[in-house]
């Protein structure tokens, strides 16, 4: 009578538990994939909206270029939380990744994500027309930040879903 490790071996269990291991990495990587590449692309995005409206108020008032800097770069912290939701997870991404985790991975990675590219790029247009208004000698520093502001609330928002959930997976 053959013992159990051998029945398994001639049958491909063995294989076909590793590959269905792999599936799941692979869903928790594209999880990662999304949750840091869409931040990153909306903060390129969104600091580029700025950027664009920084050489346009140059020309009408170069002396405000701080407050033009501090307003483009706003757009910019939806890549950081993108790059902090990776470190929060990578913990997990492990080769006896369960389907819970690599589902709420990718889950994390779709939310963080999508809320860091739409966010940044919104953000970016609130701050191209606070930048606009600087440039035309409007004091509206002020309420440009707070508007900014909101945007931002939702990405960060993601961040702290995607810390919850890795608060509640197990290792």
């Amino acid at each position: 009578m053959p013992n159990l490790k051998e029945e398994v071996k001639s049958t491909g269990l063995l294989r076909k538990h590793r590959q269905t291991r792999y599936v799941y990495l692979l869903l928790a990587y594209l999880g990662i994939a999304l949750m840091t590449g869409l931040t990153f692309i909306g903060s390129s995005y969104g600091v580029t909206i700025a950027g664009n409206a920084v050489v346009g108020a140059m020309k009408k008032n170069p002396d405000a270029l701080g407050t033009y800097i501090a307003l483009s770069a706003l757009p910019s912290s939806q890549g950081l939380y993108g790059f902090v939701g990776y470190f929060m997870m990578q913990k997990f991404l492990v080769d006896s990744i369960t389907m819970l985790n690599a589902t709420a991975i990718f889950g994390a990675g779709l939310v963080l994500g999508f809320a860091g590219l739409f966010s940044s790029i919104r953000q970016a247009e609130v701050c191209a027309n606070g930048i606009a208004g600087v440039g035309a000698g409007h004091n509206v520093f002020g309420a440009t930040m707070v508007m900014a502001v909101f945007p931002e609330l939702y990405a960060i928002l993601a961040l702290l879903v995607v810390i919850l959930i890795g608060g509640t997976l197990p290792v």
